[in-house]
């Protein structure tokens, strides 16, 4: 087994078309040599969020692009990958398939080993690659699709604790941001609006106080549309003292949730492991929010613990840690064949039963 690897990492599953080429030598820390995103925000924006078709249309166009970028940037050829790593699900199956079959392509032309990569397990293991944390660990992946609490064991072992029994946190920003006429992604948008009074507006903590470590934030969403059902519109528009105060309180609130529960997401740990969490990630691209960030922060100094929160583009969709999580499974010797298949749903955790059901293309969390 190679001491140094050099994988390439291919990103495709929701809207941001990415690359990367990251190179480890054990012992040492991961040297990123390329990142590349191409973001379609431009061509969702007029829809009010991501067209699957329209999604699928630019991976397929893009990818080409964002791998001469990759190699490019990276000063190296395919020639010097080890391995190739592909996002093979969870996400929208018309992206996943154009990512799976580039890499596949690229795969048979190169003869370079396939590793198709869990898109969570890529955010999950993001810790190791930008800090270096050692298993076990705490983590924490709220994003715009995904929210769950997990016992990081191993780069194939994860137990999840609890997550959301609706929408995933980032879906509750980019709806409300809508609602308030803010532009997507909603996350960023409600975060810099919100310059306000966080008091002003009751808005309610779902599921504070009961047990375990589940959360829910389809109902904040819409204690936020009826509190603008009251308020004066100009031109039909909110005046922006109240979109200020709105998203004060709205940020406050998720917040307040995602901070309760990841205290007990701690205790949880310490039932399903049998030790206490020295580290704690959070990852996803909520985990850029820096109000979320801060009461995190706040919480692993009261608990003792490593708080590890990513630089804001290892946060988003990326492919730097699709290559990273490549390398974790290189080590593993977990490679696949041209018979890896797109899973638009695909649980870390295996063996827990589902949150939120169970559907024909299987267990949704």
């Amino acid at each position: 087994m190679n001491s140094t690897l050099t994988v390439l990492g291919l990103e495709s599953s929701c809207d941001d078309t990415a690359a990367a080429v990251v190179r480890h030598e054990i012992g040492k820390p991961a040297d990123v040599l390329s990142s590349v995103v191409h973001g379609q925000d431009n061509l969702h924006s007029e829809y009010g969020g991501v067209v699957p078709e329209i999604a699928a249309r630019a991976h397929a166009e893009r990818l080409d692009f964002c791998l001469e970028e990759a190699l490019a940037e990276a000063g190296k050829t395919l020639d010097d990958a080890d391995a190739i790593a592909v996002t093979a699900g969870p996400g929208l199956i018309g992206g996943l398939l154009a990512g799976v079959s580039f890499a596949k392509g690229l795969c048979a032309g190169s003869g370079k080993p396939l590793l198709g990569i869990n898109h969570l397990a890529g955010h999950a293991l993001t810790a190791r690659l930008t800090d270096g944390v050692e298993f076990p660990y705490l983590a924490l992946l709220i994003s715009g699709g995904h929210c769950q609490f997990l016992a990081v064991l191993g780069a194939d072992r994860f137990i999840r604790l609890g997550g959301t029994l609706d929408d995933a946190p980032g879906e509750a920003f980019d709806k409300s941001a809508r609602t308030l006429g803010l532009p997507q992604p909603g996350g960023p948008a409600i975060e810099a609006a919100a310059r306000g009074n966080k008091d002003r507006f009751a808005f309610p903590r779902p599921l504070s106080g009961k047990h375990g470590c589940n959360m829910s934030f389809s109902g904040l969403k819409t204690s936020l549309v009826r509190a603008c059902d009251g308020l004066d519109r100009h031109n039909g528009k909110l005046g922006k003292n109240d979109i200020a105060d709105l998203c004060a309180g709205f940020q406050a609130a998720i917040t307040d949730i995602i901070v309760e529960k990841s205290n007990t997401a701690f205790e949880a740990y310490v039932e399903r492991t049998g030790q206490r969490a020295n580290a704690f990630a959070v990852c996803g691209g909520v985990a850029a929010n820096q109000t979320v960030r801060a009461g995190l922060n706040t919480l692993c100094s009261e608990k003792d613990a490593m708080f590890i929160a990513p630089e804001p583009q290892y946060c988003t969709d990326n492919g730097a840690m699709i290559a990273w999580a490549g390398i974790e499974r290189y080590r593993l010797g977990l490679f696949d064949d041209f018979n890896l298949p797109a899973h638009p749903r695909w649980p870390l955790d295996t063996e827990s039963p589902p949150l939120v059901g169970f559907g024909k293309r299987g267990a949704k969390s």
